[in-house]
């Protein structure tokens, strides 16, 4: 278990020994009579937590602070002093110092305030460490873009992440990756240490969008938190708002979203006080947004707004070159998760998945191979593991053998598609989540055939 240390900067030995006598048996504890002694140890030692006592013999504290924190700003501070000097400890206070105590210390105030301090510390390097995690994992290199259509692509998500507050509309069919761009442009960004917060328009109720987006006060709603709540808009104060299914949201919320947009200010549902916030809009469509402003079920101008710069991103089936090597990277992938030794793909597998529609997109090819590694025990993927593709545009109807004929002569390609569709709501007991798992296509994709086909579950 990791033992915090600790540095106590003080010239009275006495108040040494007895710090050092109270805290060494949690932590790891150092003691320096002088600034000069403290840069040292700074300099060579990995420090949590300081001690610091503003009258000093030499640099006094003070002049001490500001040399430790040229050396890290991360190290945490708390300032002793024998006398309420406020003056000294307001300037502490500004420079960086967590806290102060007055001298002769209250032990248990000690306590409580390393413990906070040191609580603190530790949720700050835990955020670190994740956003650490979410920029190693989003970087551009990390992104398979072999097709002219994803490199154009990438080459603008790496531009406009070192713009600081350019708001960007991604538009592309479900599942070709529009939440991982913005979360490249996120990380991307200066602001990559502030939250990254999604909210998916299409999946909220059409009354409760402003409440989230702009939060409520106190007693707004019957059966709302008693304290009231932060909108996303507030939660991501500094970083990236995330807007998925832009095209969903009701053209009264399209109203607030336009002015927000505009003013970078809001009032909470319920709110007299008006708030400001900086964030940078990522908005994202699998809709035309101009094809919904013909049909007025889309503003204008909310359009423009949000039109600063767009990325548009393929279908699956316009980049065949990324094909191959995402259903390799999604191999390796699974086979780590599910301890298997899948080690390639077959020459005849490959040009099934080449030539399938992946209407699902990268989304799709995901959820197929991950079928496939987990359900089965070979060393290779093989056609027949593909047997599940429910297309029959190139092949006709695909069965379990592996084998393909066309039914009289040729295939009613949506009479196919509806019956599959049937199937799997049937299957799932009309479970929609579960029933579009079943075939290989996101929820979303499911909704919209259910109404294509006028099927009414």
């Amino acid at each position: 278990m990791y033992r915090y240390k600790i540095l106590i900067i003080d010239d009275d030995r006495l108040l040494q020994e007895s710090l050092n006598d109270i805290l060494s048996e949690k932590f790891d504890t150092m003691i320096a009579g002088t600034g000069e002694a403290a840069i040292k140890y700074l300099k060579n030692y990995p420090i949590d937590l300081i001690l610091l006592d503003i009258k000093l013999p030499g640099i006094d504290g003070i002049e001490t602070l500001r040399l430790l924190r040229q050396i890290s700003s991360e190290v945490i501070v708390i300032m002793m002093t024998a006398y309420e000097d406020v003056k000294s400890v307001i300037t502490a206070m500004k420079m960086g110092a967590f806290d102060y105590l007055v001298k002769p210390l209250d032990i248990d105030e000690l306590e409580i305030i390393i413990e906070k301090a040191l609580e603190n510390l530790k949720l700050k390097r835990e955020l670190e460490e994740l956003r650490l995690q979410g920029a190693n994992e989003f970087k551009i290199s990390n992104v398979i873009g072999r097709s002219e259509g994803m490199k154009m692509a990438l080459k603008m998500a790496n531009t406009l992440a070192r713009s600081y507050d350019t708001t960007v509309l991604l538009e592309g069919e479900t599942g070709t990756g529009k939440e991982i761009i913005a979360k490249m442009i996120h990380y991307g960004s200066d602001r990559f240490s502030k939250p990254l917060v999604s909210i998916n328009c299409g999946a909220i109720n059409k009354e409760l969008v402003e409440s989230e987006l702009f939060g409520y006060e106190e007693g707004t709603f019957t059966g709302g938190l008693k304290e009231g709540k932060k909108g996303k808009c507030e939660m991501a104060d500094g970083g990236t708002l995330f807007l998925d299914e832009i095209s969903e949201l009701s053209l009264a919320a399209q109203v607030k979203l336009l002015r927000f947009l505009e003013e970078k200010e809001f009032y909470r549902v319920g709110g007299t006080e008006k708030k400001k916030v900086d964030v940078r809009i990522v908005a994202a469509t699998n809709q035309s947004l101009e094809k919904s402003i013909k049909a007025k079920t889309f503003r204008e101008d909310l359009y423009y707004r949000l039109n600063v710069a767009k990325i548009v991103l393929p279908p699956l089936r316009e980049r065949k070159e990324d094909i191959i090597p995402l259903a390799h990277l999604f191999m390796q992938t699974f086979n780590e998760k599910f301890g298997k030794k899948f080690k390639g793909i077959s020459k005849e597998a490959k040009d099934i998945l080449i030539n399938y529609s992946w209407e699902g997109n990268v989304r799709a090819l995901r959820n197929a191979i991950e079928r496939i590694v987990l359900m089965e025990n070979d060393e290779q993927i093989s056609a027949h593991h593909l047997w599940f593709l429910k297309s029959a545009e190139i092949f006709g109807v695909l069965h379990p053998s592996g084998q393909y004929s066309f039914v009289n002569g040729g295939v009613d390609l949506n009479a196919i598609n509806k019956s599959l569709i049937l199937q799997a709501m049937q299957k799932t007991g009309g479970n929609k989540t579960r029933a579009a798992k079943l075939l290989g296509i996101s929820r979303t994709s499911l909704i919209s055939r259910l109404k294509k086909y006028s099927i009414t579950q």
